[in-house]
């Protein structure tokens, strides 16, 4: 078979994708739930409109490419590339262009809407998620139509509002569904990576509970010397609340929230810890003597892939340490973040944690909790041997000469929406589900980056696996 061309892959991020992508990191395009208005400002549609226009100079033959718009919902980049021949099936590639808002701490020089490139990496908000991955997808392709090689009928799906949960999705997957066919294959640019040394395949991805837990004692704020002691402090009670769902010694949340973990997760878990190592652990900027609680490698993995866990997310209801007065306050509000088990059902999980939130509420205060429904996790099927083999290829050719051959395998402690749908409708497909967010890569937080290097890597990747997905309908 013909080999795929590195240098043209090399080449189309040096001149064409990163200059793209400095344009594409200076749109503040933040998703619906950070930008009510977003519409209005029109940060989105530039963005997409960025996207669109880099698609007529991306080189694939037979690219018929536009954006499409429902009413009321965030637009999406819709691209079909014919087949090698007539009865050609279809991949679905999918990354979406909407970001995470700013976030404080980024480091002297950098900001999340300026690009800035140091040691090889691309700073900004949005590049590595998922900025590259209209562009990587479509260099992919373009990689194998150089080398003459067959490949299926491609669809390209960005959609703008995964970071917001995906809600704007459904309605499009209806909308297109007689366009975008039955995928036999789904690439998915939206992932982790362990390190930047192998090639990494997502094998599942928790859910996500999103909600806001609000306790309001007053109708105003009154002097604290005259009130405490008679009003309770809505503070005091939030923690009691949270302790229902949370023990705040151990961090074990409600029992009805865990599932068993298959076998299989077990097994990755302990390869995965061998190896990664401690970069499990040290990829994070800890301070002073934090540390996780075990020092149980495969137990950590797990307990981000395959175990609830709690983040408070955000706060109101509070002024800051500086304007704070001597005031009782009304009331205060927590945004939780709750992972969920890739297997767990999300809409129980979601009426388990409110029944229990407002149930009795203390010294009868106003309790409220309202949440999002809870987004589902998602464990991939059975890798197929055809796909597999093309993993390990790939791996070999393209990241080899960095450390040594072989794909990796890990589980996600984050949500992809899009993949829960497409497993739902399609469940004869088979996934690539990678990406480059390896470690200090910080997508959501500050000093966000792209490993340029790891991205032409697995651009050259999905061109393999593509080709060998090509190869086998000849």
């Amino acid at each position: 078979m013909t080999s795929i061309d590195r240098s043209f892959i090399d080449n189309t991020w040096r001149d064409s994708i990163v200059p793209a992508l400095h344009d594409y990191i200076r749109i503040p395009n933040k998703s619906p739930h950070f930008d009510a208005d977003w519409s209005r400002h029109g940060h989105m549609r530039d963005a997409v409109r960025l996207i669109d226009r880099w698609c007529a100079t991306s080189g694939v033959a037979g690219l018929a490419h536009e954006i499409v718009e429902l009413d009321g919902r965030t637009p999406v980049l819709f691209c079909e590339i014919v087949g090698s021949s007539r009865d050609a099936p279809t991949v679905l590639l999918y990354g979406h262009y909407d970001k995470q808002p700013e976030f404080t701490g980024w480091l002297p020089g950098l900001s999340p809407w300026q690009p800035v490139e140091r040691n090889g990496r691309l700073y900004g908000r949005g590049g590595a998620d998922d900025g590259y991955a209209a562009f990587a997808s479509l260099t992919a392709i373009a990689a194998l139509q150089r080398a003459k090689l067959p490949h299926a009928r491609c669809v390209v799906l960005i959609e703008g509002c995964e970071e917001s949960g995906s809600f704007d999705l459904p309605a499009y997957l209806d909308h297109l569904a007689p366009r975008i066919g039955t995928p036999e294959l789904v690439v998915c640019l939206d992932a982790e990576a362990g390190d930047y040394q192998h090639l990494w395949l997502s094998t599942s991805l928790r859910g996500l509970l999103l909600g806001t837990l609000r306790v309001d004692v007053l109708t105003q704020g009154v002097h604290s010397g005259a009130a405490s002691g008679i009003v309770p402090s809505s503070f005091r009670l939030l923690r009691q609340l949270i302790e229902r769902i949370e023990d705040s010694r151990t961090g074990a949340l409600l029992p009805a929230l865990y599932v068993d973990v298959p076998a299989a997760a077990r097994s990755e878990a302990t390869a995965t810890a061998a190896s990664l190592g401690n970069l499990i652990v040290e990829r994070y900027p800890w301070t002073g003597t934090t540390r996780p609680p075990t020092a149980d490698l495969a137990e950590l993995v797990l307990n981000n892939t395959w175990r609830p866990t709690l983040s408070v997310t955000g706060l109101s209801g509070a002024p800051e340490v500086g304007n704070a007065g001597n005031t009782l306050r009304p009331y205060t509000a927590a945004r939780l973040s709750i992972r969920l088990p890739p297997t767990l059902d999300a809409s129980a999980a979601a009426a388990e944690v409110q029944r229990v939130l407002e149930a009795d509420p203390p010294q009868g205060a106003a309790v409220r909790f309202e949440s999002d429904g809870g987004q589902q996790g998602w464990a991939a099927p059975p890798t197929a041997p055809w796909l597999a083999d093309a993993f390990e290829r790939a791996a070999a050719r393209h990241f080899a000469a960095r450390v040594g051959a072989g794909a990796r395998y890990m589980g996600m402690g984050g949500t992809i929406p899009f993949l829960k749908m497409l497993g739902d409708r399609y469940p004869g497909a088979q996934y690539m589900v990678t990406g480059v967010l390896g470690p200090e890569s910080n997508a959501h937080g500050p000093n966000e980056f792209l490993d340029l290097a790891t991205a032409r890597s697995v651009t050259a990747c999905v061109a393999e696996v593509l080709a060998a997905h090509g190869a086998r309908r000849r």
